[in-house]
């Protein structure tokens, strides 16, 4: 699996950990069951603290992306692939009805109103 982040962009380095590690499961780097290297190999990979790394793992975790089992490291979640595209999407829209105006409250009412 081959991360990069972007020094260029302006968010915190955790949310382009998990960033990256989305992008590579949405793009079939890496599927459910696999395993992922460890967080202190890729803080080397990456050039980040570990506990950028670990920060951005949680988060993964805590979306359902990711598994974390004792003895067995940190592997892909079974659906991460539909769930990580899926939340890309999310965030594009949420980051579009910003632009345009509209606030998440504003966003979940239009969802809600639909057939």
């Amino acid at each position: 699996m081959l991360l990069r982040l972007n020094t260029a962009d302006g968010r915190p380095l955790h949310e382009q950990v998990a960033g990256a590690i989305r992008r590579a499961i949405a793009d079939g780097e890496c599927g459910p069951g696999d395993r992922l290297p460890s967080a202190r190999d890729l803080s080397l990979a990456l050039g980040v603290n570990t506990n950028t790394v670990l920060r951005g793992l949680r988060a993964l975790r805590d979306e359902g992306v990711l598994e974390f089992r004792r003895g067995r490291g940190v592997t892909v979640a079974a659906g991460a692939d539909r769930r990580s595209a899926l939340l890309d999407r999310v965030r594009e829209l949420v980051a579009e009805a910003a632009q345009s105006g509209y606030s998440r409250s504003d966003l979940i009412e239009m969802i809600r109103g639909m057939p």
